[in-house]
């Protein structure tokens, strides 16, 4: 079982410190949320500059909101992190579903699953070095795998995590345990009815804040600030986990399941958690 660290985004300015902490650390990803409406910072670019800051673990939207972008632009920008970071780039994809992202992007709401898989035809067929299209040749640079960075899918409707076994990618599961088992196993029939072989990646994702009463507080308020559009925000703070008993807990509950790795995402902005869920974990 593999556990990955999702990343603060009040101050985008600290993430360098946390990158190199995490790098130094038992953690095998960095992750970082995406939104085009809220104060965070733009997950490309600031996965950039950690691939810079790091040299071993891993880098991964959680989810990126894909049919807000252009696709031929947005597979050169992945393709071209994928490359600069020497294969460490896991491309995490999603649809959203905040009107305003869509509002600010000029881009449609309603036909954001759509574009999402005319999109993914768009990525590929850039990333293997295709023509782009009639008078359009090749849009380079080639990624460092040669069918793009690894791909994660995040969903919860059966339409959504299908795509897991169309495009021969992972599932990203915002879940927890009590009802994830059922996301994974749709994954893996996914996988199995589209002729894929082996097994899909099952990437699970909890909540954590892991301090004093102060921080725990504030991540509380943060992680409902975020979810505040969704009218659940009262239900996913109520899920984070804050003691280390909760999270070692959820890491063997959702190995149980057979998730291949965890990400411990934090809404509290101490970087010491990253050595208080490094015990955690040890």
């Amino acid at each position: 079982m593999h556990v990955g660290l999702g990343l603060p985004i009040s101050d985008p300015a600290a993430l360098l410190g946390w990158a190199r902490r995490a790098d130094a650390g038992p953690f095998s990803t960095l992750g970082l949320l995406d939104r085009l409406v809220y104060d965070n910072p733009e997950p490309l670019v600031a996965l950039a500059a950690l691939a810079g800051a790091t040299s071993r673990i891993k880098l991964q939207t959680e989810v990126l909101l894909a049919p807000l972008r252009e696709p031929a632009l947005l597979a050169k920008q992945t393709a071209t992190l994928d490359r600069m970071s020497g294969g460490r780039f896991v491309l995490g994809l999603g649809v959203g579903g905040r009107a305003d992202d869509h509002l600010a992007s000029g881009t449609d709401l309603r036909t954001r699953g759509r574009r999402l898989d005319e999109q993914l035809d768009v990525l590929r067929r850039v990333w293997s070095g295709a023509p782009y299209g009639a008078g359009c040749g090749p849009i380079g640079p080639a990624p460092a795998q040669s069918d793009g960075p690894e791909l994660l899918f995040g969903g919860f409707q059966p339409a959504a995590i299908d795509r897991v076994g169309r495009w021969g990618g992972g599932l990203l599961a915002a879940a927890a345990p009590s009802w994830a088992g059922g996301l994974f196993d749709t994954a893996r029939r996914s996988w199995t009815e589209h002729g894929r072989p082996g097994a899909p990646r099952i990437v699970a994702q909890v909540n954590v804040a892991l301090g004093d009463r102060h921080l725990i507080d504030a991540a509380c308020a943060a992680m409902g600030a975020y979810y505040e559009f969704s009218g659940r925000a009262d239900y996913m703070v109520a899920g984070m986990l804050t003691t280390p008993d909760d999270i070692r807990s959820a890491i063997k509950q959702f190995a149980d399941l057979g998730a291949d790795e965890v990400m411990l995402y934090c809404y509290g902005d101490d970087a010491d958690q990253i050595d208080r869920l490094a015990d955690v974990i040890a």
